[in-house]
């Protein structure tokens, strides 16, 4: 068994056994031109005896025998955009019987789109500056989709630990190291990187090979790679939209490529050029189409990325599953639509409140108390990362004055946030043409456990829901709350870009890895809580997380370092856990093959914070149990404190009239009066589901643009 690439069955008759399938993507999403094929010969016919034809053209040429002698593969090129017919037909040998079938696949362009809906303009291309191996750079763009030639370099690893460029293709350099990977070959450590553009993105693809042996393709593999992929993806938010960017992330890292993997990533799977998981899965789908045509299929694929990294990792394997098997995620969030705009628009809210409308009104510790964090500098902290909300706050360097937004003097330039972002999924204002928001706080009582423990007062509690407000769609306060879009919160919820954990993530071994920033000086956005809150969805939507994994310590070699034991181990257990699901041939279904294929030992654990950390094997939980809670403590966000469930996946919460009862302090008749006159709709009931809130539609939307119908939910 091998987890490919999601290719959907063949859509063909299969008559007398005779099957075509694709194989490097779906039917209906296949890019560039060209698709690798593979055509089921039945018994009793010799693959010689198959002819295949492309739209009526005989392609048979294409194709060769498998080594089993049960099928043929191709890479069938020469495609139309739009529809095509792979057709495979035999005459039947004596006494054998005649077979066809027949593929319609659909091509597109290779600079996309596919599934994300129009492409975003104004668009920076970044080839200038995107740095090569040898330190050059790819230079100009050909055309206005940022495309360029693709090409193939060399680099190595040398024995002082480094990666140079490899000056000469025909020798080897006296400091060449070696290495043996995962399947025991060794190696000299030659790396050859392949770069080009597909959807308007850069891609690399690193693997171990040596130049002097034959180019490695689906049949003739290279000795280095151990067959099997990881696919990174990098973090950030801010700033990411409307570039292409000029970085890939971790496509060279030494330790993946010493084992044997190859690597593969593109510019908008970095969230800091591209914040759209849609776009990222868009990107990751095309990069790895090319993957198995240039290179065959792996045996599996491990997203690997951390922060924004990880949106990409959950929401991909969720959304779009089989193009990534298994996943090792750091620093993690659930999505950047709920738990983190939730958390960024509190943040903002508070630090407002504080620090402009009732400056001295709470002390350090009763803001920190509101606001749930470990720390209180964390409000600022996140405060200032809300710029992602913010139209005109930060955009990708070079993007010109005249093409952003203003306010005032620009009213029709882009708009630097997440939602004019991922606009095709929201949909537009019809009077401004402002992306609509799944974005809410009305009935949210801001700080109601501080209350309810006695840590703030019922004053300060009635003067803060009073005065906290919300923002409007140029992220500037209010006195009114923040209203969701109706159309953009039931798109959120049915696209996917609000984490379900009901689709393909349901069957994917996921390991939660965080070094632990919840104490952080200054404060930090990466708090534990939100790797609950994927747990916490996982168990709603599949009765379990027995899928996830989860792994704590400190922060010494950073967010999420390969310098670390604790995740080196863990790309070791991912390796483990995915060979023992492949290995799997029963019928029984995948999730139930990734719950018994799980390595023995491979639990829930953190690790002491000694010189020589110990680990310490227990179940990770949000009330901060046993020796790794106290290590590691949990906080709520701020939305948490307000009572919102540990999934913290609801927009605009449905309201329920103030009653005295639900409080633990006593209000006088006066103070209540006030409180109904601060929610004359009511406050949250959090026991309902939200305004909108609906299961995923699907797995492998293909989402196009819309211009939306504006109305608030009230």
């Amino acid at each position: 068994m091998t987890l490919a690439t999601g290719a959907a069955p063949p859509a063909g008759s299969g008559q007398g056994g005779l099957a075509v399938t694709t194989v490097s993507t779906r039917p209906g999403f296949v890019t560039g031109g060209d698709v690798l094929v593979h055509v089921r010969v039945p018994g009793g016919t010799r693959p010689g005896e198959v002819r295949v034809t492309r739209n009526g053209t005989d392609v048979t040429g294409q194709f060769s025998p498998d080594a089993d002698g049960h099928g043929l593969t191709g890479l069938v090129t020469g495609l139309a955009d739009g529809r095509n017919r792979i057709a495979a037909t035999t005459d039947g040998a004596p006494g054998a019987r005649a077979a066809r079938d027949v593929l319609e696949v659909r091509n597109h362009p290779v600079t996309g789109p596919v599934i994300s809906g129009p492409h975003e303009h104004p668009y920076l291309c970044a080839t200038q500056s995107f740095k090569l191996v040898d330190g050059s750079t790819l230079g100009p763009a050909l055309d206005k989709d940022c495309s360029v030639r693709t090409r193939v370099d060399y680099a190595y690893r040398s024995t002082d630990g480094t990666i140079k460029p490899l000056p000469d293709r025909e020798a080897r350099p006296a400091d060449l190291a070696h290495t043996t990977t995962t399947t025991g070959a060794t190696v000299p450590f030659l790396i050859r990187v392949e770069t080009g553009t597909v959807n308007r993105a850069i891609y690399q693809i690193a693997l171990l090979h040596d130049p002097s042996r034959p180019e490695p393709d689906p049949v003739t593999r290279s000795e280095g790679w151990n067959g099997r992929l990881i696919y990174t993806f990098g973090g950030g938010c801010r700033a990411g939209w409307y570039t292409q960017g000029n970085t890939v992330d971790g496509v060279l890292d030494s330790e993946m490529l010493r084992r044997g993997y190859a690597v593969a990533s593109s510019s908008l799977n970095v969230f800091g050029q591209n914040c759209d998981d849609l776009l990222a899965a868009e990107s990751t789908m095309m990069v790895k189409e090319r993957f198995v045509e240039r290179y065959g299929v792996p045996r599996f694929t491990i997203g690997w990325g951390c922060s924004g990294g990880s949106y990409q990792s959950h929401q991909i394997a969720d959304n779009y599953p089989g193009l990534l098997n298994g996943i090792v995620v750091g620093c993690s969030f659930p999505d950047v639509t709920s738990a983190t705009n939730f958390t960024l628009l509190d943040s903002r809210l508070l630090d407002h409140y504080f620090t402009d409308t009732a400056p001295g009104s709470f002390s350090a510790e009763q803001q920190r108390a509101v606001s749930g964090f470990g720390v209180r500098e964390s409000i600022p902290n996140l405060s200032d990362g809300a710029k992602r909300l913010d139209p005109d706050a930060e955009f990708p360097a070079g993007l010109p004055a005249d093409q952003r937004y203003d306010a005032e003097h620009n009213p029709g330039g882009a708009r630097a946030t997440v939602y004019d972002h991922t606009v095709n999924v929201y949909g537009r204002e019809p009077r401004t043409g402002f992306a609509l928001r799944p974005l809410d706080n009305v009935g949210v009582q801001y700080g109601l456990d501080a209350l309810d423990k006695g840590t703030i007062t019922k004053k300060q509690f009635l003067d803060l829901n009073a005065g906290i407000g919300g923002i409007d769609r140029d992220a500037r306060p209010t006195a009114e709350r923040t209203r969701a879009d109706l159309t953009a919160t039931e798109a959120a919820y049915g696209t996917g870009r609000i984490l379900s954990g009901g689709g393909g993530l349901a069957s994917t071994p996921i390991i939660d890895y965080r070094a632990y920033t919840d104490h952080a000086h200054g404060g930090d956005i990466h708090m534990v809580v939100h790797g609950f809150s994927t747990r916490a969805r996982l168990v709603a939507a599949n009765g379990n997380a027995d899928n996830q994994v989860m792994l704590e310590e400190d922060d010494r070699y950073g967010y999420f370092s390969l310098e670390s034991p604790v995740l080196r181990q863990a790309l070791t257990a991912m390796d483990a856990w995915l060979t023992s699901v492949t290995a799997d041939h029963s019928d029984r279904p995948l999730a139930r093959k990734v719950t018994a294929g799980k390595p023995a030992g491979l639990t829930d654990a953190c690790w002491t914070r000694d010189t020589r950390p110990r680990k310490i094997a227990q179940r990770l939980t949000y009330d901060n149990r046993g020796r790794c809670g106290e290590l590691y403590p949990a906080y709520p966000t701020p939305r948490l404190v307000a009572g919102a469930p540990l999934t913290d996946d609801v927009v605009a919460c449905r309201r329920k009239p103030v009653h005295a009862a639900d409080y633990a302090v006593g209000f006088s008749t006066a103070e209540l009066r006030r409180l109904r006159e601060i929610f004359p709709t009511g406050v949250c009931d959090w026991s309902k589901a939200g305004y909108g809130q609906r299961p995923l539609n699907g797995t492998w939307q293909a989402v196009g643009g819309t211009t939306g119908v504006r109305g608030l939910i009230d």
